[in-house]
């Protein structure tokens, strides 16, 4: 059979004066929101109009920025590339898009980044499909 701990009357009168005076303890919940706020947001990137160099290197920007900020997944919008319309035509490459195929490969061979990322997979529809990515980052 166990024993009842017993509590002193110097624990319960601390106790219950502590109690009173609950307005000194100030709630830890804000300082985690504000800690997590970017935890299940998207943060989004559009790559329009961009030339190969300058996407790589506002990419890695992005990234490591994003990384730093807690973000745990990316949006990054390529297009399908000028050359989309090749789709219809069965004579034109389809890996002509030079952003859409560019930029995934650079994000795996630049090691500083590679570092912060989980994962690369294709966006959903809603958010570009064939003309866009996600990137998910590491805790």
């Amino acid at each position: 059979m166990k024993k009842k701990h017993s509590v002193s009357k110097k624990d319960k009168k601390d106790w219950i004066s502590f109690t009173k005076d609950m307005g000194d303890i100030f709630s830890k919940d804000p300082d985690l929101l504000n800690k997590n706020q970017h935890l299940n947001k998207v943060r989004k990137l559009d790559l329009h109009g961009y030339s190969l160099n300058e996407a790589n290197k506002v990419i890695k920007k992005f990234i490591i920025k994003s990384y730093s900020e807690g973000y745990k997944k990316l949006l990054i919008v390529t297009g399908k590339g000028m050359r989309s319309k090749s789709y219809d035509n069965p004579y034109i490459s389809q890996e002509l898009s030079v952003l859409k195929n560019s930029i995934p490969e650079y994000i795996k061979r630049e090691g500083e980044i590679n570092r912060k990322i989980t994962k690369i997979t294709k966006a959903d529809k809603k958010d570009g499909g064939e003309g866009a990515f996600y990137i998910f980052l590491k805790n």
